[in-house]
């Protein structure tokens, strides 16, 4: 079968990168879209110098923000009107203040990587340029998946998104050859072993399928390597085929076809980073104390034996200190003292200051002739 024909049989694929409501719920908001910033940043970022100067500037009295002195540490937004000697200071507009994120759907038989020893095509092959920037990949997507790979010019937003504190959510399209039992669903859903820890899906849901293929819509709030494949594996399914079709808040529209890119808009990049911000908000300690309660959970497997324990590392390691302290030390011999005794290869010590003017360099060969009278000898 045709791979886009194939990936036009997943199903529940979204219209829009980014929801309705996200966009909407940023519109009616009344608090500034992106935070404000200190006035001497602002004008350091203007190229008018350092931030140092800029503060001397504002001291003297010639920086004004909407038509009033400025004072030192006074905070402005992209709104405001910021003059140096009653001249208009062209700052970047929101547009270009907001990173920007581009989607591209992966397909198998790509690395996410901008070196490869075996030369195997990149994903960054196929992305644009962006003068004075870089494209930074958020996560990874194995050699063999295919999907959602997000891409942004910000690294603080792409850490954010990708760090584990934050337990973002990703959706895949499954295609399993066969079909789960009704205990391996269930094995899923609240945990398997796996050699890194245990894992589980928090959400598993049938999609159905046809002949030996079968498709499942699992979600998962980590991005361990080769984690669902191998979570799979741990119930003895194979996986013939997985597709990411969501990273958070965004999902992969089914007008994107396999290969290509897509970039948000500046809207709809603002709308996802208020809509994290909120979440951090209201999900800060509950995030704290879901960490709590997973690291409690994982330490009840190993203490059931759920887990494979390292206890032949731990067992190499106490013999390996048991080795240690039965061998015994050796003792190291003091360095003999040379003072006094150095010499050259004569033997006669350096302290005798002997006269070796006279000495000859090198050895007379045998049969040679002596110098002749009134060479260099001579005289």
């Amino acid at each position: 079968m045709d791979p886009q024909a194939a990936f036009e049989e997943v199903r529940g694929l979204a219209d829009r990168p980014i929801a309705l409501e996200i966009v909407d719920r940023a519109r009616r908001m009344k608090t500034p879209e992106l935070p404000t910033e200190k006035l001497q940043k602002a004008l350091a970022d203007a190229g008018l110098g350092s931030r140092r100067e800029m503060e001397r500037l504002i001291e003297s009295g010639v920086v004004t923000v909407n038509g009033k002195t400025a004072a030192l540490g006074e905070r402005v937004t992209a709104a405001d009107a910021v003059r140096v000697e009653g001249r208009l200071v062209h700052r970047r507009s929101l547009e270009e203040k907001t990173p920007r994120v581009l989607m591209y759907h992966k397909v198998a038989g790509e690395i996410v990587s901008r070196d490869d020893p075996e030369g195997r095509p990149s994903v960054f092959d196929h992305l644009p340029r962006v003068p004075g920037a870089r494209w930074v990949a958020v996560g990874r997507l194995d050699f063999n998946t295919e999907g959602l790979l997000l891409f942004t010019t910000s690294g603080s937003l792409a850490n954010r998104l990708m760090h584990p504190r934050w337990e973002i959510e990703r959706e895949y399209a499954v295609r399993v050859i066969g079909e789960l039992e009704a205990e391996s669903m269930q094995a899923l859903r609240t945990g398997v072993e796996l050699e890194d820890g245990p894992a589980r899906f928090d959400d598993l849901i049938d999609e159905g399928g046809t002949g030996t293929n079968h498709w499942y819509r699992v979600k998962i709030r980590e991005g361990r390597n080769r984690e669902v494949r191998r979570m799979f594996e741990a119930v003895g399914t194979t996986v013939s085929r997985l597709i990411r079709v969501r990273y958070g808040a965004v999902s992969l529209p089914k007008s994107l076809p396999r290969g290509k890119k897509m970039e948000l808009t500046p809207e709809e990049v603002r709308a996802w980073m208020l809509d994290l911000k909120d979440a951090e908000e209201k999900q800060g300690a509950a995030i704290e104390r879901r960490a709590e309660k997973k690291k409690a959970e994982k330490a009840q497997l190993r203490a059931e034996g759920r887990v494979l324990t390292s206890s032949w590392s731990k067992a190499r390691e106490e013999a390996k200190a048991k080795t240690e302290e039965e061998a015994p030390r050796k003792v190291q011999a003091p360095k003999r003292s040379t003072t006094g005794k150095r010499g050259d290869r004569s033997g006669v010590p350096f302290k005798e200051k002997r006269d070796m003017s006279d000495r000859p360099t090198q050895g007379r060969r045998p049969g040679a002739r002596g110098p002749k009278k009134g060479g260099p000898a001579d005289r």
